[in-house]
C-alpha cells in the first residue's frame, strides 16, 4: 500500500476510535461503540500487516486466532469475573507493547548495528525505554491485580518491611539505566542497561502493586489502563506507526482520567492509593462498632415492600458474586407493576472495576433511566421508604462519614442510612472485601437478609407472585 493509502486508513481509525469511546458514554450506545471501535482496530491491524508487505494468509491467521480465543472468553468468563479479566487485558496490552519495543531495540540497535556507530537516534532509544519499562510494570502490575481480584492471592496488603526504600532504589536504578542507555554507544553495555530497565519495570509492577488493598482495586484497574495506553503510545513512537500513537494516546488519557474520576469518588488522593495500603484489614485492633446486626426473612421483608411507594436498590459486589442482577429487575418490575417508585444508586466504585454495576444492570436490562449517580441518589434517599443494599459494604458504610479514625473517613457513600427501612442482603456477618466493618449493618432501621442474593430475592419475588 503506498504511504498516502496508509495514512489515510489510519485517520478513518482513529476517527472511529475517538466515536467509539464517545459512544461508551452511555449505556444506550455503548454497545455499538464498541463495534465502531473494533471495526477501526481491524482496520488498523490490516493496513499495518499490508504496509509491512505480509501476506492475506498471515492476516487471516492472526484474526482467526484472536477471533476464537475472544469467542471462547466472551462464553466462558461470567460476568462476576469481568474485573479480573479486565485487568488480563490490561496486561496483554502492557506485554506487547514491551515485546514490540524489545523487537525494535533487537532489529534496530543490535542487529542493525546502530548501537556499535554514530548514528544513534537518542527519540528512538528514549522512547523504547519507557515503552519497555511501562508495558513490563502494567504486565507484572496487572498479574498481580488479577490475582486479587480472583481470590488468587489475598485481597490485603502485602508490603516489603523497606517497601518504599526499595521502591525508590528501583525507580532511580531504572531511570539511571534508561539515561545511561540513551547515549552509550557500546553494544554489548547497553543491551544489558537495556534488560535492567525492563526488569525495573517488572519489579515495580509486581511489589508496587502488592501492597495495594482489595478496596482500592478500581483506581488500580484504572491506572493500570492507563499505562497500558502509555506503552502502546511509546511502542507506536518507536516503531513510527501514527495508529498505534493515537490509540495509546486515547486509552491513555481516558485511563487517567477514569482514575481521577475513582479517587475522587473515594475522597483519595492517588499517592495515598499507591503507597497507603488502603483496603485490606488493619494492623490495629478490631474496630467495635456499638448495637447488634438483627436477621429478618424474605416473608416480612415482602409486607414492607408491599406497603412501600418508593424503593431503592444499592448493589455492590454481593450482587455481581450471585449474579442476582436478573432476579433483582424481576423484583422491581414487580414493585413497579404495583405502583412503587423504584430506582438503583449507583456508587462510582462498587463492585471491582469502574462501572462494574452498571455493566451488570444493563445485561439484564435495566432501564438506564433508572441508573442514578451517586450524587443523584443521595438527593431522594431521605425520602425512600426501603433500601434494599445486596452485597456492597464500604460504598454504604457511615464510618466514612462519622468516624475520624476509619481509613475510609471522607469518603462519598451512598446515604443508604437515611431511607425509613433498610434490608441489607449479605451472606454472613464477616466484613466485605476492605475488611472493614459496616456501621449500617448496626442502624435500628436496619435488618439483615443472610443467603446468598439471587435466592433471597428469588424467594421475594415468589412472595410477590403468590
Amino acid at each position: 500500500m503506498s504511504g498516502f493509502l496508509t495514512n489515510l486508513a489510519y485517520i478513518a481509525a482513529a476517527v472511529l476510535f475517538i466515536f467509539g469511546i464517545k459512544m461508551l458514554g452511555s449505556a444506550g450506545t455503548a454497545r455499538r461503540g464498541n463495534l465502531l471501535s473494533a471495526v477501526g482496530m481491524l482496520l488498523a491491524v490490516v493496513v499495518t500487516f499490508l504496509e509491512a508487505g505480509l501476506g492475506q494468509a498471515w492476516i487471516w491467521i492472526g484474526l482467526a486466532i484472536g477471533a476464537a480465543i475472544g469467542a471462547v472468553w466472551a462464553r466462558v468468563v461470567k460476568m462476576t469475573a469481568m474485573p479480573e479479566l479486565v485487568a488480563l487485558f490490561n496486561g496483554f496490552g502492557g506485554l506487547a507493547s514491551a515485546l514490540v519495543a524489545w523487537a525494535e531495540y533487537q532489529s534496530g540497535f543490535v542487529s542493525g548495528g546502530l548501537a556499535a556507530t554514530g548514528d544513534y537516534p537518542v527519540f528512538r532509544a528514549g522512547v523504547i525505554s519507557i515503552a519497555t519499562w511501562i508495558g513490563a510494570l502494567t504486565f507484572t502490575g496487572s498479574g498481580i491485580a488479577f490475582g486479587k481480584l480472583s481470590g488468587r492471592l489475598s485481597g490485603k496488603p502485602q508490603a516489603l518491611a523497606q517497601q518504599k526504600k526499595v521502591m525508590l532504589l528501583l525507580f532511580g536504578g531504572g531511570i539511571l539505566a534508561a539515561v545511561l542507555f540513551l547515549f552509550l554507544r557500546d553494544q554489548a553495555f547497553g543491551y544489558l542497561l537495556f534488560l535492567v530497565v525492563l526488569a525495573a519495570g517488572l519489579t515495580v509492577g509486581v511489589l508496587g502493586t502488592r501492597p495495594i488493598g482489595g478496596g482500592d482495586m478500581p483506581v488500580v484497574i484504572a491506572l493500570l489502563n492507563s499505562l497500558s495506553g502509555l506503552a502502546a503510545a511509546g511502542a507506536g513512537f518507536a516503531i513510527e506507526n501514527n495508529v498505534l500513537i493515537v490509540a495509546g494516546c486515547l486509552v491513555g488519557c481516558s485511563g487517567l482520567i477514569l482514575t481521577v474520576i475513582m479517587c475522587k469518588a473515594m475522597n483519595r488522593k492517588l499517592v495515598a492509593v499507591l503507597f497507603g495500603g488502603f483496603g485490606g484489614t488493619p494492623d490495629g485492633p478490631a474496630v467495635e462498632v456499638d448495637g447488634e446486626m438483627k436477621a429478618s426473612n424474605p416473608g416480612d421483608a415482602y409486607y414492607v415492600l408491599e406497603a412501600a411507594h418508593s424503593v431503592a436498590f444499592v448493589p455492590g459486589y454481593g450482587m455481581a458474586v450471585a449474579q442476582a442482577q436478573h432476579v433483582v429487575k424481576e423484583l422491581a418490575d414487580l414493585l413497579e407493576a404495583r405502583g412503587s417508585e423504584v430506582f438503583f444508586a449507583i456508587h462510582p466504585v462498587a463492585g471491582r472495576m469502574p462501572g462494574h454495576m452498571n455493566v451488570l444492570l444493563a445485561e439484564a436490562d435495566v432501564p438506564y433511566e433508572q441508573l442514578l449517580e451517586m450524587e443523584a441518589a443521595n438527593q431522594r434517599l431521605p425520602t425512600v421508604d426501603v433500601a434494599i443494599v445486596i452485597g456492597a459494604n464500604d460504598v454504604v458504610n457511615p464510618a466514612a462519614a462519622e468516624d475520624a479514625s476509619s481509613p475510609i473517613y471522607g469518603m462519598p457513600i451512598v446515604e443508604a442510612r437515611q431511607a425509613r427501612t433498610i434490608y441489607a442482603l449479605k451472606r454472613g456477618q464477616g466484613a466485605g472485601f476492605s475488611g472493614l466493618p459496616n456501621q449500617l449493618y448496626f442502624l435500628p432501621q436496619t435488618s439483615m437478609l443472610y443467603g446468598d442474593a439471587k435466592e433471597t430475592l428469588s424467594a421475594l419475588v415468589k412472595e410477590f407472585q403468590s
